[in-house]
């Protein structure tokens, strides 16, 4: 806990609320005093000017202790807030940094648990914290003290009170606490199940495991009502058992307090004196308990909060960074025996890849499912390292470029076409700020998507839907290629993103590319399954389990590469069924 709020919060605030909570438990500890002296003094004697000017200063303390309090919270509340604040912000830029390797470790729906819900119980213990746990120990001490003082004999059924109530609540606390901490695994659950509920919907529709899910869901659902409700009915127990100690204590100290009165070893007013400060003793250790079942709950929180950000990225930036030459109107890139294997793979997923690129080649990927296309343009923008072998960009090694620079200069589309929320203008602008309407006209018109996006009078301030979900599967992969064409980059990465295309308009939109002047001053990388999108490509590779097997232009493959011979075969003989 202390080390997440470290560097998260204003120390001042802090110290202000300590500070001001101290001033109101002192003006609350002060007040049952001023009542004894206005029983034992004012109204035994019937002095009515004692009991007005006790009146009046019990009137000011209970000012000062009602604007400390409101001083205290105010700072608790901002300085709770504040830290929630930081910690989301430090969380979605540290996953943003994150590399595929890291993304991989955590579930999605647990970092937005981690965001979100388990954020919220570290807030409400720093605001706990800064109320209940320093007001419980002071006001312990304190009213102890200030009771002992009016009659010490009283105190002895303390002795007898304290220990029934620490055994409850630590009885209490041996059931509750590991209620609490199960939570928020069991909120990652539902958060889990929900979300692949949602993305998947037009698959669960199509298999028609409608109420498979929804019994999937409902599970997780119940496990964690019935983990909520035990922990309720857990909790409910507390504040009765309070009351009846708390009844228990005012009987016991009513009866003893008589008999001293009885025989004038007492005051009235001090007997009403400590009556209070005895409610107060209760009530602070009763808030002592409150923390200690809260804590246990945020530090399990803190502890997965802690764990996204003990994740180191993989990518490792090198300590006095390379910069690419600005305005260079030639670039090159070259593969010299690459190789890479998933987070504890045991078989590399690219084994030994050779290949060279220059600017105005387009290079076509093409092999089998599971072949390591994308794993090798995922390469290229480093959202992974390679295990052994060197990927340099204008013969710079990628692992010693600035990732501002390498990432700026690649432009990618990938498999599955994202488009954000907001105005397809701002989408367009996503790779350049500063794009004219004219280059996304431009790119738009490249990409195919032109015509459509015209049609509609909104135009370029056509409103986008989360994911895109306003346009069609096709149309949402003209647009993303269109938002990699704003960028200008060295190196464009198409990742099998014709494959919603139509034929005629997957080859229009190569042809484009090919005569684009931006474009032919970079290098061109497609990944396809489809013999008609590579075959015009200057340079084919073919990747077979994880190895280049063959690399050259169509006619060369054509002639003297079996894989991409069974490739041709396998789709001729797909086409001619149809």
């Amino acid at each position: 806990m202390l080390k997440i709020a470290r560097g998260r919060i204003s120390y001042l605030a802090v110290l202000g609320a300590v500070l001001f909570m101290v001033i109101q438990v002192i003006a609350s500890l002060y007040l049952p005093n001023l009542t004894s002296d206005i029983v034992n003094n004012g109204v035994a004697k019937g002095d009515i000017s004692y009991i007005w000017q006790v009146g009046i200063k019990m009137a000011a303390f209970s000012l000062i202790s009602i604007l400390a309090a409101v001083c205290n919270v105010f700072l608790a509340s901002t300085t709770s807030q504040t830290l929630g604040k930081n910690l989301r912000s430090d969380i979605y830029r540290k996953v943003i940094n994150f590399s595929n390797d890291e993304y991989n470790q955590i579930a999605t729906s647990s970092l937005i648990t981690r965001t979100t819900n388990d954020v919220v119980q570290i807030q409400n213990v720093a605001i706990i914290m800064l109320r209940m746990m320093l007001m419980a120990p002071i006001m312990l001490v304190g009213a102890s003290f200030l009771a002992y003082t009016k009659d010490h004999q009283l105190t002895m059924v303390f002795l007898v009170v304290l220990p029934v109530l620490a055994i409850f609540i630590g009885i209490l606390l041996y059931f509750a606490v590991p209620m609490f901490r199960a939570m928020q695994t069991k909120t990652d659950t539902i958060n889990r199940i929900f979300r692949e509920g949602l993305t998947g919907v037009r698959v669960i529709r199509a298999f028609r495991q409608d109420q498979f899910e929804q019994d999937r869901f409902e599970a997780a659902n119940q496990d964690y009502t019935q983990n909520a409700i035990n922990v309720n009915v857990i909790m409910s127990l507390a504040f009765p058992v309070m009351t009846l100690i708390m009844s228990g204590t005012n009987i016991a100290i009513i009866w003893f307090g008589a008999k001293f009165i009885s025989t004038q070893s007492m005051q009235v007013g001090n007997l009403i004196a400590f009556m209070t400060y005895a409610m107060q003793i209760l009530m602070s250790f009763m808030m002592l308990s409150m923390v200690f079942i809260f804590i246990p709950r945020a530090q399990a929180s803190a502890k997965r909060i802690q764990q996204v950000f003990a994740l180191n990225s993989s990518i490792k930036v090198a300590d006095h960074p390379k910069h690419l030459a600005k305005e260079s109107s030639t670039h090159t890139m070259e593969f010299n025996d690459v190789s890479f294997r998933y987070l504890n793979a045991e078989q590399p997923a690219l084994d030994k890849v050779n290949f060279q690129a220059k600017s105005g080649q387009t290079v076509a990927i093409i092999g089998g499912t599971g072949s390591g296309k994308t794993t090798l343009v995922n390469l290229i923008p480093r959202f992974y390292d390679i295990e052994a072998g060197e990927i340099s960009l204008d013969g710079i090694n990628l692992a010693d470029l600035s990732l501002h620079d390498l990432r700026k200069a690649v432009s990618l589309v990938p498999q599955k076409a994202t488009l954000f929320s907001g105005t397809l203008r701002n989408n367009m602008k996503y790779g350049k700020e500063d794009a004219t309407d004219d280059e996304i006209w431009h790119a738009l018109e490249i990409a195919r998507a032109k015509d459509f996006v015209k049609a509609n009078p909104e135009g370029l301030d056509l409103h986008v839907e989360p994911g895109g979900g306003n346009f069609s599967g096709g149309q949402r992969q003209r647009l993303a290629i269109a938002r990699a064409l704003v960028k200008n980059a060295a190196v464009y990465i198409f990742d099998d993103s014709f494959s919603a295309l139509d034929f005629k308009t997957d080859a229009q939109l190569r042809a484009e590319l090919k005569q684009d002047s931006r474009i032919q001053k970079s290098i061109t990388i497609i990944v396809a399954q489809r013999i008609a999108t590579v075959a015009d490509a200057d340079l084919i590779l073919v990747l077979d389990n994880g190895k280049l097997v063959g690399k050259g232009t169509h006619d060369e493959l054509r002639k003297n590469n079996q894989v991409y011979k069974e490739i041709i075969k396998s789709q001729i003989r797909t086409e001619a069924d149809k």
